[in-house]
């Protein structure tokens, strides 16, 4: 390697640009236009929308807030279980098929319904009721919460 292949790793100069006439009288000098955007700082805002009312100060202040990591079940009642044979796998797709829930996506809760269980079942859900799972035992059910 010879000096001649030197390099500097130093970054591009920035270009100095409002420094005389360049182009004769009326120049720009590499800024553009004329006016606010030729000034050092002469830049708007994000979201600047030419003098009048912004879009957000138009909007109602409503109150209240969504949380968006709420968690929204599907139920399932206890005695809806009745429906399966006896020792049955009940998971999602078992319960999507007998039309219990509708999405195969959204988690499942069970809770406790108005008639005994009288099935012994194996049950794959989310969720469960201190009341569906006291209900659950006692029918003797396997119970695999995820």
């Amino acid at each position: 390697m010879t000096l001649l292949e030197l390099r500097s790793n130093s970054p591009k100069k920035r270009k100095r640009v409002g420094r005389g006439n360049s182009a004769g009288q009326g120049s720009t000098c590499g800024r553009g236009n004329k006016g606010q955007g030729q000034r050092t700082g002469g830049s708007r805002r994000p979201n600047f929308e030419g003098g009048q009312t912004p879009y957000l100060r138009k909007m109602p202040k409503l109150k209240g807030f969504k949380n968006p990591n709420k968690l929204v079940y599907q139920v399932v009642k206890t005695d809806a279980l009745n429906q399966f044979e006896d020792n049955a796998v009940v998971n999602k797709d078992s319960l999507f098929e007998k039309k219990l829930i509708s999405k195969k996506t959204v988690a499942v809760k069970i809770l406790l319904g108005k008639e005994k269980l009288e099935k012994k079942l194996t049950i794959e859900v989310e969720k469960a009721s201190k009341t569906a799972l006291e209900a659950l035992k006692e029918a003797n059910c396997e119970i695999k919460i995820a």
